[in-house]
């Protein structure tokens, strides 16, 4: 296994994966996520995930169709990790008929996303309206200040 993830292609002078943690770290995600939906019959719900950044905040958008907002666990870590979890419980019960046909899937689901940025932890904030999950989570003032934007006059 560690040749598979140290491995680096001798012509050229690009990192391996064993040697950016940023991308080891992003790797062993993208394994335990996997994992955690292939050892579930559930695979469909995982939320799709769109994050979005602008100058002040970082928006994290997750579609979740189908779930109430108290059966929504959310978390965010100082070390820049956001977990959605939850659960998609069945609402209809009817006794004695059997299901001719159904697609729709009911359980648990559990995703884990990582933030680059050095953020505001403790100024988050989430909605949750018709199945999409909002969260905000603003910039520090250190991460604010990273860039400047540079004017390029004409010589």
């Amino acid at each position: 296994m560690r040749k598979m993830v140290a491995s680096q292609n001798q012509n050229s002078n690009e990192m391996s994966v064993a040697h950016n943690p940023t991308d080891f770290r992003s790797l062993m995600n993208r394994f335990w996520d996997f994992m955690d939906s292939s050892n579930s019959d559930f695979e469909g719900l995982s939320p799709k995930i769109e994050v979005t950044d602008n100058k002040d905040v970082v928006k994290v958008t997750a579609e979740i169709p189908g779930i109430d907002e108290k059966d929504i666990d959310l978390k965010v870590s100082s070390d820049g990790y956001l977990c959605i979890s939850g659960e998609k419980k069945n609402q209809f019960k009817e006794n004695g008929k059997d299901n001719y046909f159904s697609e729709i899937s009911y359980g648990m689901f559990k995703r884990t996303i990582q933030l680059p940025w050095d953020l505001d932890y403790d100024a988050t904030t989430a909605k949750y309206n018709n199945g999409v999950l909002m969260v905000s989570i603003p910039k520090s003032q250190i991460e604010k200040q990273k860039f400047k934007k540079i004017d390029v006059a004409k010589s």
